[in-house]
């Protein structure tokens, strides 16, 4: 069975805890001790209804203040397919989380309250959507019984978001009313908005295709994870890499080449808990066998030799800054991509993005929290990597405080600089 991940973004306020309480709701996606849990919750409510949000607010600060701060994780199926949702904050303050939730999805629910229409937030995580390659944007127009499930109010947003769209280059674009409260055209059709002909968001969320999913036909990436060697008299022949195959497909046979030293070699096998196999694909975590010995430990990165990746010193990379403390030109930080770390510093800042008129300021030397930018590193040693919009996998990065170890910034490798 398929399995879609997709986030929930907006502003604050704009319904995605209770869109998301309501699916699961409706679909019958709720376990009954959680029911009762958050019957019992909501029993101080005025109008006696159940708080759907509390199935996702599970922080205590979250109920308190009626807001989601950090990254919410659910699960549910349908006999059609299985669904991982992802809730992120609304609040600008907490735009870090919902880039640390959306890297992984492959469709973005973006809320738009139907009283605001297209707002700031809505414009910035629209962009990192984009910047993230998210392929499916389903916009939901929520909360139309508060204008009286209005046609014409629905089409106003539309034409809002589809100009918005056009400025981020993205193409597969969704539109869908709904009022997560009520219900209507959650998962079941609204009675109350019989002009619109389109599908409820959960029979778009079971029928959007998915296609190449882990890169199967990408090329093959395979960063070392662990060295496998054992010290026994049974198997004193023994040299596996242990690791994950990120994107694209491995044969036994293989011209491989390993990264960043560029030796080669070709694969004598891969074993799966033991088990032998002639082919392996993303996203297997699989053990690698070589038919020479080569020099390999953690954070080198294994691709076959017939596509080779990019190896540079010196990168250009779409940065969104996550850390409070001024990100500047000449500042040192830790380079991870996949498993391979290595220090770097910042060359430049090519321009800082405006998130609401998506307009390049240059001459920029600093950012500030939640500021997004593109930006030139400087790597200790060359590093490995393909350009974010071909493979997410070899080209999504994090910059890493070197006192702290706390992650500052998430990055999107453009190309060598």
């Amino acid at each position: 069975m398929d399995l879609l991940r997709f986030i929930t973004a907006g502003s604050v306020d704009d319904g995605k805890s209770t869109l998301i309480g309501r699916l699961l709701y409706d679909s019958k996606s709720i376990l009954v001790d959680q029911l009762e849990a958050i019957e019992r919750a909501s029993k101080s409510r005025d109008d006696g209804e159940i708080d759907l949000a509390l199935l996702t607010d599970g922080l205590r600060s979250e109920r308190e203040q009626g807001i989601t701060i950090d990254v919410a994780y659910r699960y549910f199926q349908t006999p059609k397919r299985k669904f991982i949702i992802v809730d992120a904050p609304g609040h600008i303050q907490y735009t870090r989380n919902m880039v640390t939730g959306a890297s992984n999805c492959q469709l973005a629910i973006v809320l738009v309250d139907a009283r605001h229409g297209v707002v700031e937030q809505t414009r910035r995580h629209s962009l990192i959507t984009s910047l993230l390659g998210i392929p499916h944007i389903v916009v939901a127009i929520n909360k139309m019984d508060l204008v009286d499930f209005s046609q014409d109010v629905y089409s106003d947003i539309c034409i809002q978001y589809a100009d918005l769209a056009k400025k981020l280059n993205v193409k597969q674009v969704t539109y869908i009313p709904l009022s997560a409260l009520n219900g209507d055209n959650v998962v079941d059709r609204s009675v109350a908005m019989p002009w619109y002909e389109g599908p409820t968001l959960l029979e778009h969320l079971e029928t959007v295709p998915l296609t190449n999913d882990f890169g199967v036909q990408l090329p093959g990436r395979f960063p070392v994870q662990y060295v496998i060697r054992p010290q026994t008299a049974e198997l004193h022949d023994y040299r596996g890499y242990a690791g994950k195959i990120t994107s694209g497909t491995f044969q036994k046979g293989d011209a491989i080449t390993v990264l960043p030293s560029g030796e080669t070699s070709t694969i004598d096998a891969i074993e799966i808990a033991g088990t032998h196999l002639d082919t392996a694909e993303a996203p297997q975590s699989v053990v690698l066998h070589l038919s020479s010995d080569v020099d390999i430990s953690r954070g080198d990165l294994i691709v076959r030799s017939d596509a080779l990746p990019t190896s540079s010193p010196t990168v250009e990379a779409m940065l969104c800054w996550m850390d409070t403390k001024e990100f500047k030109v000449g500042n040192k930080y830790v380079l991870q991509v996949g498993t391979s770390r290595t220090r770097c510093s910042v060359r430049e800042i090519a321009y800082k993005l405006n998130v609401n008129t998506y307009e390049e300021t240059e001459d920029v030397d600093s950012l500030k929290l939640n500021d997004m930018a593109k930006i030139v590193l400087r790597t200790a040693q060359p590093i490995s990597f393909d350009a974010y919009q071909q493979n997410r996998a070899t080209g999504g990065a994090i910059l890493i405080d070197e006192t702290s170890n706390v992650t500052v910034g998430a990055l999107m490798l453009i190309g060598e600089a």
